[in-house]
């Protein structure tokens, strides 16, 4: 891919080799977030929309979208250098772009936005009152205790345990392994397309467009994990009755207390199996990184999505914003 150049910075394409130039850059930054990894954005980006660029000691991911410069990510690096990167990647935007509206920085977490709007520059407030920037919330991360999904205990989780147990009960062949991509892949994909065509048919007409759109991305995002898996760092699980697959998932460590569960899908019909998978999957994950939280990513704005994620009673919620330069 070629690279672009603009206010004298040069953008590279962000690919595999990318992954321990960013990693460098993310010791500074130990969030719970799950955008705040490689992978998470490598699998969901496609191989012509992602740059990188290194301003002022900081990691920029850019991406571009119809010919529309973005970040989807704050700078990355020691905070200081962060604050001080913002209006020279507002700059690299605007001078691609056809109109500032299009020039953002996405999915920047609580942590960061409180220490920019507070950062002080020669001992004035660097931009008081938000003189110079609209700040959006977006979506939220919901992050769990592993604990809580791991042992179920309590009223709150009576209907997950009756949903497992039943699941159990009608399906006593089931069969758990550590995901294998060599032998796993083909099914995963049959899996996926099973799982679109079950799922279409209950989406409101409000919402298929997004849904499609999304399911695209999905599909995009489960193709590269699969295909760099090992390379990755990733987690997995696939379970079987008798010879056919019924769900998969597929996650990660990303800061030092926290795991996240990138993608998980379950076969539509088969009742109790994704409640049981995710809470196998808690356990691996707890197990192998001694993880005191999950994080289950966003709702992605789908309502159905938020009631799910919200029947876990998750420990934390934590919101995700858009920063804009006012015009």
């Amino acid at each position: 891919m070629a690279e672009i150049k603009l206010q004298g910075h040069t953008l590279k394409s962000f690919d595999l080799k990318t992954k321990p130039i960013m990693q460098e850059y993310l010791k500074d930054f130990d969030v719970n977030v799950s955008d705040y990894s490689f992978c998470a954005n490598y699998i969901w980006l496609s191989k012509a929309s992602g740059f990188y660029s290194i301003i002022n000691n900081t990691f920029c991911l850019f991406v571009m979208n119809g010919g529309e410069l973005s970040m989807l990510l704050p700078p990355l690096g020691k905070p200081q250098d962060c604050y001080d990167s913002i209006p020279e990647c507002f700059k690299i935007m605007n001078e691609n772009n056809t109109s500032t509206y299009y020039s953002k920085i996405e999915y920047v977490c609580d942590n960061f936005l409180e220490g920019f709007i507070t950062h002080t520059n020669e001992g004035e407030v660097m931009f008081s009152s938000l003189d110079n920037y609209i700040i959006e919330k977006k979506l939220a991360d919901y992050i769990y205790v592993s604990d809580d999904l791991i042992e179920l205990k309590g009223n709150a989780y009576h209907t997950k345990r009756t949903e497992i147990n039943k699941f159990k009960r009608v399906y006593p062949n089931y069969f758990l392994q550590t995901l294998d991509c060599k032998k796993h892949s083909d099914d995963i994909k049959m899996l996926f397309d099973k799982w679109v065509s079950d799922r279409i048919k209950y989406v409101p007409k409000a919402e298929v467009d997004a849904f499609l759109d999304g399911i695209y991305q999905e599909r995009l995002a489960i193709k590269k994990c699969l295909q760099d898996y090992e390379t990755l760092g990733l987690d997995g699980l696939v379970i079987y009755i008798d010879d056919e697959l019924k769900g998969f998932t597929i996650g990660e460590k990303i800061c030092s207390d926290t795991a996240s569960v990138l993608i998980e899908k379950t076969d539509f019909e088969t009742l109790g199996c994704a409640q049981f998978i995710f809470r196998e999957f808690s356990k691996v994950l707890k197990e192998k990184y001694d993880c005191k939280y999950i994080n289950v990513g966003d709702d992605m704005g789908f309502e159905n999505l938020k009631k799910v994620k919200m029947s876990y009673r998750p420990e934390k919620i934590i919101p995700k914003y858009t920063i804009y330069q006012k015009l």
